[in-house]
């Protein structure tokens, strides 16, 4: 057992296999460390994130090294058998390889009852480990472009089914018309981490629905309602429209932590600080939902009376009344706009997420207990389009106090210029060369235009050479890691990054700087600087 340093406030922790991986998250589920705020189990790793105020990372291997890796429950008792249509475009290729006819392949994926190990890849998406031992394949040497939703797969020992469509290399032999994940259920993820998975043979027959037993009540398939970018009702008015909307206004709050085990990462705002801020500013709870606007160009008119405020980046803003007088409105300072008038905001000076509240906070159906858009797991709200209608919450009890003393904090940087953010080693730091550990912090790196609320992807004149070049299986990632794929050229997780990786991460930006690395503009360079040294523990 090893523990490997991820962040100020994450380890992970390496075990032999998958056997004692999941017995270590049996153990850890049923006995849980005080502190401890979420678990991502992968093939042979868990991730742990915890809270420094009630705990640390040698409170955590103390206990974790004295636990017996013995024996695993499998699961609570759930049993999901699902359809299959064996005619997946890779199912004579599997039988090849393995030395069998397709028929006999069909047979041994059916023939025993798989475990949900973990999730991960995307929403919905569940490793399903313990079935036949000779059904060990490879990934596809080139990935597929798309691969459809339901689609019944192959890797390694592993099997799986896709619960959208999207690029992918395992290897296809069938298709379930079961949606793994669906927002129209109480549990949008129909597979949990020890729920078991039987496979059926439903031949070319029409859809069938899954038979699932074991279920506590609610827990598979309870309907709910469908979700919608704003929820108007008795508590809410229509208090804006849009009318331009830039090049992305989304909504955001604090995201949506604790879903790990339905696949989803907490998303959220990507300047967390602006968007607390904003809200107080306005009276608001500080964790309400606002627009996070990206190179401003957002326009809105007012349809009743409104108190506004804008954070986050240097940007200006520009008020018209109807009359065609104008007047500029500031960052860090409330506002109101009359019915009738229009704002614009300006593209920033500095910085590139602007954070707009509205006195009341914006009416949003939340989505996993969020109204957060996640861009990469597509969850949340769409963004926001021109002649959306936006709405307010009309609240009936006291307001909270207005934050008048507005802190605008370091300042951002603009494109060309430089910014240094902490960064701590690990987990994967052993897995570069001297070299590329030094490169890391020597050399500076630009933001290229690829990059998005998923991360930020660099540039840097010296690629980072890897010492351990074989395949690293998937493991959990945290915001703000910084992952190095095949290219030497590293991407910096931002707040919609995937829930687990499969390429080494060098090291993780310090907690305290995340705010500021989700407002580096493209064309800016960024210098890292580690704060610790790489070490690891082992047991």
């Amino acid at each position: 057992m090893r523990f490997l340093p991820v962040n100020l406030d994450a380890l992970l922790i390496e075990l032999e296999d998958l056997d004692e991986t999941l017995a270590l998250l049996d153990s850890l589920n049923g006995d849980p460390l005080p502190g401890v705020l979420e678990l991502i189990p992968a093939a042979r790793t868990i991730l742990v994130s915890f809270m420094p105020s009630r705990t640390n990372a040698r409170a955590i291997r103390e206990n974790i090294a004295g636990r017996s890796l013995g024996r695993v429950t499998r699961g609570d008792g759930v049993l999901v058998e699902l359809p299959v249509r064996y005619s997946g475009e890779d199912l004579a290729e599997v039988g090849t390889l393995l030395g069998v006819t397709p028929e006999e392949v069909i047979a041994l994926h059916t023939g025993r009852d798989y475990t949900v190990a973990f999730t991960g890849f995307a929403p919905g998406f569940a490793y399903l480990a313990g079935g036949h031992p000779a059904l060990d394949v490879p990934r596809r040497a080139t990935p597929r472009t798309r691969i459809p939703a339901g689609a019944v797969g192959l890797a390694g020992t592993f099997s799986g089914v896709y619960p959208q469509a999207s690029p992918g290399g395992w290897q296809i032999i069938g298709v379930t018309d079961v949606p793994m994940w669906d927002l129209n259920r109480e549990v949008p993820a129909l597979l949990q981490p020890g729920f078991r998975v039987r496979f059926r043979d439903a031949g070319a027959g029409a859809a069938v629905d899954p038979i699932i037993t074991g279920a506590a009540s609610g827990t598979v398939a309870a309907p709910a309602a469908a979700h919608t970018i704003t929820a108007p009702a008795r508590s809410a008015a229509a208090v804006l429209e849009v009318l331009t909307p830039g090049m992305q206004t989304l909504f955001q709050d604090l995201g949506r932590p604790g879903q790990a085990r339905q696949g989803v990462s907490a998303a959220g705002a990507l300047d967390r600080r602006s968007l607390r801020a904003a809200n107080r500013l306005v009276g608001n709870d500080p964790a309400a939902p606002t627009l996070e606007i990206v190179y401003g160009g957002l326009s809105v008119r007012a349809l009743l009376p409104v108190v506004l405020a804008i954070t986050g980046a240097e940007a200006g803003a520009l008020i018209t009344a109807e009359s065609g007088h104008t007047r500029t409105a500031g960052p860090g300072v409330p506002f109101a706009l009359a019915a009738g008038e229009s704002l614009e905001l300006s593209a920033p000076t500095r910085g590139l997420r602007s954070y707009l509240a509205v006195r009341g906070g914006f009416a949003v159906q939340p989505v996993l207990g969020s109204a957060s858009t996640d861009t990469l797991a597509r969850v949340g709200p769409e963004p926001v389009a021109a002649g959306d209608t936006l709405h307010a919450r009309v609240e009936a009890g006291p307001r909270s106090s207005v934050d008048a003393g507005y802190d605008p904090g370091p300042s951002y940087p603009a494109a060309g210029e430089i910014v240094e953010l902490d960064v701590v080693l690990g987990p994967r730091t052993d897995w570069f060369t001297p070299a590329a550990v030094a490169a890391l912090a020597e050399q500076e790196w630009t933001v290229t235009p690829q990059s998005n609320r998923v991360g930020l992807r660099l540039a840097g004149e010296t690629a980072l050479e890897r010492e351990i070049t074989h395949e690293l299986p998937s493991e959990g990632t945290v915001v703000g890691s910084i992952q190095v794929p095949a290219s030497g050229q590293p991407v910096l997780f931002l707040a919609d990054h995937p829930l687990t990786g499969g390429y080494p991460v060098i090291g993780a930006i310090a907690p305290h700087h995340l705010d500021l690395a989700g407002q580096i503009p493209i064309g800016a360079r960024i210098r890292f600087r580690p704060i610790t040294r790489f070490t690891e523990d082992q047991s």
